[in-house]
């Protein structure tokens, strides 16, 4: 009877347990579904055609198709340096690997706002490089140039931060014993390296793309707002709402909620694969049960 005193005096009492539950859920309640609800209930307000009308407007189908693009140029480019940046922090010691390091934190640590003025300093007209890029009729603020590159300083960190950890966890092994078997480092990277990431390597990527869809702050100094040409859906939004045209923010503000949803889907997938993975590789099922030893069936 003592181990189960024992037991019991190391859990809080249920009621304790209760109360931290129902906070949790009034929390998430209040500050996650309640918004989600109104932002489609305030979409469909005036009816199903205005929404459509809403998203098939001009202004609106430019603002998406931009914010398409720009997820799709800065997403691909995240994912090679990620890859190559936690594949060299994780696998080699070399000078500045700590300063490498700083570097992806970085935006982290800086505001996005502060992000799209850097590019001003340096793009702009009385940027370092302006004049010499409006002598040479380029135009990289206030452009989709622009839009890019604040997009891709915000969003390099995600696809790396989650694979640095795990390639440092899962150590170099395997990768070893392929290049002694006279694997190349092409073979050992696409054939050991990366299926042993693959779903830390979504997962990364996943965010990544939420995030460059989802960026304001650095893409609205960068763009200039022009209507139709450098507005994408968040920035779009804004105007609207600062219009009074509530019906059509909102109803684009739902697709960047559908966003937010799929990706909370996918996320919870990916992260369900990667522990389920990693159970597999401690010889732990899922549940965290001891595993059969593989002896057993010897």
């Amino acid at each position: 009877m003592q181990p189960k005193k024992s037991a019991r005096s190391t859990q809080e009492p249920r009621w304790l347990r209760y109360s931290l539950i129902g906070i949790a859920l009034a929390f998430l309640l209040s500050f996650l579904f309640l918004p989600l609800v109104f932002v489609f209930v305030q979409a469909l307000a005036k009816g199903v055609d205005t929404y459509l009308d809403a998203l098939k407007e001009p202004d609106a189908w430019s603002a998406i198709r931009l914010t398409l693009i720009t997820a799709a140029i800065a997403v691909p480019f995240n994912l090679v340096f990620g890859v190559a940046a936690s594949w060299a922090i994780a696998r080699f010691e070399f000078k500045g690997k700590a300063f490498l390091v700083s570097l992806i934190d970085l935006p982290f640590a800086v505001s996005p706002v502060i992000c799209g003025l850097i590019y001003i300093l340096l793009f702009g007209s009385h940027g370092w490089i302006g004049p010499w890029l409006q002598d040479h009729d380029i135009k990289i603020v206030f452009a989709i140039p622009g839009i890019v590159l604040a997009t891709v300083f915000v969003t390099f960190p995600f696809v790396a931060r989650e694979l640095i950890p795990l390639m440092q966890a899962q150590g170099k092994d395997e990768e070893e014993a392929a290049i002694s078997l006279g694997a190349s480092g092409f073979q050992t990277f696409w054939r050991v390296t990366l299926p042993n990431v693959k779903w830390g390597l979504i997962y990364g990527v996943i965010l990544c793309n939420a995030r460059a869809m989802g960026e304001f702050g650095a893409v609205s100094v960068v763009s200039g707002h022009i209507r139709g040409e450098t507005n994408t859906m968040p920035l779009h939004i804004e105007i609207l709402y600062n219009e009074y045209q509530q019906a059509a923010a909102f109803a684009v503000a739902s697709l960047l909620a559908l966003l937010a949803l799929v990706t909370l889907v996918l996320k919870s997938v990916v992260e369900w694969r990667l522990r389920k993975e990693l159970a597999a590789q401690d010889e732990l099922p899922p549940d965290g049960l001891p595993a059969t030893p593989r002896t057993a069936h010897a």
